[in-house]
């Protein structure tokens, strides 16, 4: 009896509450205009931030090394300064796609870095494989975003060309100056050579007329050797000397490959002020798909940002419904 009392005056009991569901149903139904009313505010807000905000849409590509052909003209000038030296065309073209791929990120981190930045993108097309690598570009339109990928790819193509001409013409300049480094040092012996044989025959004939052998003493020139040229006579010594000093140089064979080889170096010059490598349009990269017009924005997501509009505005319609009347129906306990 005196629990019973008790209980009855403090108000409370030890049972735990229990929230009636079919309560709040009916206090959200009849609070179903201030929900609607929170809904409509949501989706104008909504609405407001779609017409505000940047749309962004991503063009992309996938690019990957050029070909054989692309790159035929440079193997063959290196192959010309080189010969089997020369790098191999794989080589050419793993080193063509390497300097697009450090060219395009550097372009991509200073164009993040501007006042405005703008996303440009490059990574690699296939988990853990090199190639083919996809690039893109995020822009405000659909068609801007495919123009300015397409622009920003040529600009890092035509740089990568500009170096490997400038590294090419480097190659060519150096290339020249020891072929014609060694073409003088072969014509500095070849002559000292023709001094030495002028002065030995020379030498042979002052012996020769001192020793007054005018007629030949031997009849094989074969038998002939330095120490017994003078045997020769001082007639065929001294028709010697003179014909050997209007004799022509004789170079070897490798010296006219030599010539032959510094031609075709300068064969690859264009010649004239503007001293360029005759090489047509070195390619750093080749398309495997085009740049593309994209057909869904990233963002805004009108639909999504549409329905949690909905969904936000009625979930904090009801909880304002709820709340009021929780503090309606609120009760001090004594």
């Amino acid at each position: 009896m005196t629990q019973d009392n008790n209980k009855s005056f403090n108000g409370r009991s030890n049972e735990p509450e229990q929230i009636d569901l079919i309560d709040l149903v009916m206090q959200i139904w009849r609070g179903k205009v201030t929900i609607m009313v929170c809904v409509v505010v949501a989706i104008l807000l909504a609405v407001g931030y779609i017409m505000v905000a940047k749309e962004k849409w991503t063009s992309t590509a996938l690019v990957t090394q050029p070909d054989s052909g692309q790159v035929s003209s440079y193997y063959n000038a290196m192959n010309i300064l080189y010969g089997s030296n020369s790098p191999s065309v794989g080589a050419i073209q793993q080193d063509l796609i390497t300097r697009f791929n450090s060219t395009f990120s550097a372009l991509s981190e200073s164009l993040d870095n501007q006042e405005e930045p703008e996303v440009l993108n490059i990574e690699a097309a296939v988990k853990g494989q090199s190639l083919p690598l996809r690039v893109s570009y995020v822009a405000q339109t659909a068609e801007e975003a495919q123009k300015t990928l397409a622009q920003y790819i040529q600009q890092v193509d035509d740089s990568v060309a500009k170096a490997v001409a400038g590294d090419l013409k480097a190659n060519i300049t150096s290339r020249r100056n020891d072929i014609e480094q060694s073409l003088t040092t072969q014509e500095k012996v070849v002559t000292e050579q023709k001094a030495l044989r002028i002065a030995q025959i020379s030498q042979a004939l002052t012996i020769a007329e001192q020793s007054k052998i005018k007629l030949p003493l031997i009849q094989q020139v074969d038998q002939v050797s330095q120490d017994t040229m003078f045997m020769l006579g001082s007639d065929a010594l001294s028709a010697m000397v003179k014909n050997e000093a209007t004799r022509p140089l004789e170079f070897p064979g490798s010296y006219y490959q030599t010539r032959q080889t510094l031609l075709d170096v300068n064969n690859l010059m264009s010649g004239g002020k503007d001293d360029q490598p005759k090489v047509p349009a070195i390619h750093a990269y080749r398309y495997v798909m085009k740049p593309t017009l994209p057909f869904y924005r990233d963002s805004p997501k009108r639909a999504i940002i549409l329905v949690l509009a909905v969904l936000l505005g009625g979930m904090v319609g009801a909880g304002v419904v709820l709340g009021r009347n929780a503090l309606r129906n609120y009760q001090p306990k004594v």
